[in-house]
């Protein structure tokens, strides 16, 4: 079946918050022609073209939309109220429709709250831990700390029955903290969690849209590492501590937590080991269909590659459907298998991994080959271990049985 995801961002990279370590608010240099903030909201005609293509394009049952930013409460509720009787008008049917929406959480109030739980909307809550880590890097425009506005948010969510699930930016100090970080987490609420990795290339001209990090042209964009630098921020995290940081969750997970707490990452590598590939592209051995749209229709190939050479066109000029399938995009998807080193192809644990995202691809390998991911060390290290723990689970369900009695087989037979 054809299916393809799109992250709407209908307030472009505009944000309340100034975090450290954001990647897309510089994104507004793409539009130096928007002079202000409200120059940035999706227009009614923009989303009324949006709507209907998005869902005609999908050919699944259940179709989901994901709206972040940017930070996507900014647009205010009138707007999403729109978002919803637009897609009741267009769903055909047979199918539901579905959203999620990725916050800071910092404006939620109550009208906020009724409206997500009323329409089934799935939220994303982005916490990066307790206080001090929280507060290290994601602060606001006068750079204070928005941990306590945050829990406010993530109480409100709680108070009122919201749907939510939280995700964490594993930075450079986040990584050292591991348990902590995740008994945070569990401790107030959070039973579905996402660890994303932080890093972020100091390339040659940091911070030029016309020139994206460890990228190069030729005969459009393909996936080829620049030999100039391979640094990255301080707070990006090092691949050694974030292999480290997925061992010791895992080994508390596993042990404690399964079927009560649910990590996405070691879910999607469970899934692998159940012979199902990967359900999201990082892991997948291609991509190319998890896009980015701005506010004003233009469609890029990926959320990490919103620069002006992975621009597919536009929804007011061509259809999504045309420009998802269009030669640009599938060589964009085609090219992290194509360009895999043969490292990695002979890699133990290449079926776990396939080279995780391109956009981490820019080291070389022991041979000198170029494409060799960054936090090769840390995922090898992770997917070496967790993998019997995950072949033992995969038996436990091909079996019918739940794979949380893999805790009580722990128990029983200390050391495995």
């Amino acid at each position: 079946m054809r299916s393809f995801h799109i992250l709407t961002k209908p307030i472009g990279p505009i944000c309340n918050l100034d975090c450290k370590y954001c990647f897309y608010l510089e994104k507004e240099a793409l539009y130096p022609e928007n002079k202000d903030a409200r120059s940035f909201r999706m227009s009614d005609e923009v989303l009324e073209r949006y709507i209907p293509q998005y869902i005609d394009g999908q050919d699944v049952p259940e179709i989901w939309f994901a709206w972040q930013g940017g930070e996507p409460t900014l647009m205010g509720l009138p707007f999403f109220k729109k978002v919803v009787a637009l897609q009741r008008r267009h769903c055909p049917p047979g199918k539901s429709v579905r959203n999620a929406i990725q916050t800071n959480g910092t404006l939620l109030d109550a009208d906020w709250c009724n409206f997500l739980r009323d329409e089934a909307f799935l939220v994303g809550l982005s916490i990066d831990g307790p206080r001090d880590l929280h507060d290290h890097y994601r602060v606001d425009r006068g750079g204070k700390g928005t941990f306590d506005q945050v829990m406010v948010g993530w109480e409100l969510l709680k108070k009122h029955g919201v749907e939510y699930n939280t995700l964490t930016v594993i930075s450079n100090e986040t990584s050292r903290r591991p348990i902590e970080v995740y008994e945070f987490l569990k401790q107030n609420g959070s039973h579905f969690m996402q660890f994303i990795p932080l890093v972020e290339r100091v390339g040659p001209t940091p911070g030029r849209l016309s020139d994206p990090p460890a990228l190069s042209l030729s005969n459009g964009p393909r996936l080829r590492v620049l030999n100039e630098s391979n640094q990255v921020t301080p707070w990006s995290v090092e691949p050694a501590l974030f292999g480290e940081f997925l061992v010791q969750i895992f080994d508390h997970w596993v042990r404690r937590d399964i079927g009560e707490c649910f990590v996405q990452l070691f879910d999607v590598q469970l899934e692998i080991e159940m012979g199902m590939g990967s359900s999201i592209c990082l892991f997948g051995e291609t991509c190319g269909k998890a896009l980015a749209i701005e506010h004003n229709g233009d469609l890029f190939s990926c959320d990490h590659f919103v620069y002006p050479d992975y621009k597919l066109g536009n929804l007011r000029d061509q259809t999504l459907t045309t420009m998802v399938e269009s030669p640009q995009q599938k060589r964009f998807g085609n090219d992290k298998r194509d360009t895999l080193p043969q490292y990695c192809q002979k890699c133990e644990v290449k079926m776990h991994c396939n080279g995780e995202c391109p956009k981490h691809r820019f080291l070389t390998t022991p041979d000198g080959e170029p494409g060799l991911n960054y936090l090769c060390a840390g995922y090898k290290r992770f997917f070496n271990h967790a993998k019997p723990y995950l072949g033992t689970m995969a038996d436990l369900l091909r079996k019918g049985r739940a794979p949380a009695e893999i805790m009580g087989m722990l128990k029983a037979r200390r050391g495995f």
